[in-house]
């Protein structure tokens, strides 16, 4: 594995010739350009972790529909909006695409497994454990991915965000076994054999969404676009998801508002949430994304107290409050990079084309 490989691409958007200094500025004297991309691209993953923070309440109000149902509707109808949408892209780099078929089948896998984890999950264990599980496990698969096959170093930094951030899920996820309760439209979250099935599941969804999220970010760094990236990885995980979603999707058209939440889950949080992430997975490492994605269980641990009447003790709270600490490590850029790191990004930087 070459240096320009395992180096991480968190800021890795600029061109020139100009090294910045230690304070994160050119020899022009503006931001360095590498900073700017970095959190530019953290926002869009911060905004992607938002809307997918609605998925597991706007779920709950179709409580008739099935999990796998659900999951199919959303990351398989969004999966193949995604590559409709770069159709033009995903053509333009067909032969590189074709050429890396293995790691693109390996991702759309990740991709179909996922939702049906990932809400099955929630079902069992209830919103707020189901989405903490599922994501708080994910960037410690993300960076087990990294370190093992990219050779990527963690930095200090990250795993001191990472530690908080995982400390706060586990505050959540305690707060909501032993003190919290769920809906009543939660089935299986009173039993124990429930919530432990729902706990297994939510770490195969955190897995495989780190195994998807990295499959992307190689394709990205072979010179793959990022919209051609994401389109391709969903767009095949879609067709995937269309005979689970032809065998359990019938209570989705047996009345508007099942089709209404069908639809939103479809396009808001998993295309546009997934559009926003593919760009900005194209300016920060995997570990990075994926860590900055724990806001999700923040946001839907908020909705789920909110909205569908689960409760969250103190301690729930305090877990909150560690995730947003987490998050503010994080999302500062670091302007202390050494200058071959920063010739490297500027080198390595990674197309987003319109």
């Amino acid at each position: 594995m070459t240096a320009g490989r395992t180096a991480p691409l968190a800021d890795a958007v600029g061109h020139g010739s100009a090294e910045p200094d230690a304070t994160g500025r050119g020899a022009s004297g503006r931001p360095d350009a590498t900073v700017r991309g970095a959190g530019v691209g953290t926002l869009a993953v911060l905004a992607a972790s938002v809307l997918w923070g609605t998925t597991g309440t706007a779920a709950t109000f179709a409580p008739e529909v099935g999990p796998l149902a659900i999951g199919a509707a959303a990351m398989g109808i969004g999966g193949l909006l995604q590559a409709a949408v770069a159709g033009r892209v995903i053509a333009a780099h067909a032969a590189v695409l074709r050429a890396r078929a293995g790691l693109v089948l390996l991702g759309a896998a990740a991709v179909a497994v996922y939702p049906l984890a990932f809400y099955t999950s929630m079902r069992l264990a209830g919103v707020a454990v189901g989405t903490v599980v599922s994501l708080g496990s994910a960037p410690l698969a993300a960076a087990l991915v990294e370190r093992l096959v990219d050779r990527r170093r963690l930095s200090r930094r990250w795993l001191a965000g990472a530690a908080v951030g995982l400390l706060g899920m586990v505050l959540l996820c305690a707060a909501q076994a032993l003190g919290g309760g769920h809906g009543a439209d939660v089935p299986g979250a009173a039993s124990p054999a429930g919530a432990l099935g729902g706990v297994l599941l939510g770490l195969l969804a955190g897995a495989t969404y780190a195994l998807y999220s990295w499959v992307a970010h190689r394709l990205m760094q072979g010179g793959v676009p990022s919209r051609a990236a994401m389109g391709a990885v969903f767009g095949v995980g879609g067709v995937l998801l269309l005979p689970v979603l032809a065998v359990t999707g019938g209570a989705l058209v047996a009345s508007w508002g099942n089709a209404a939440v069908g639809a939103y889950m479809a396009l808001v949080p998993m295309f546009t949430g997934y559009v926003l992430f593919g760009w900005g997975l194209a300016r920060v490492p995997v570990s990075t994304a994926t860590t900055l994605t724990l806001l999700e269980p923040a946001v839907a641990a908020v909705l789920a107290v909110l909205v569908v009447g689960e409760r969250l003790p103190l301690a729930g709270w305090a877990g909150v409050g560690l995730v947003v600490v987490c998050l503010g490590v994080l999302s500062v850029p670091a302007r202390s990079a050494g200058r071959a790191e920063r010739r490297l990004h500027a080198r390595r930087r990674l197309p987003w084309t319109p």
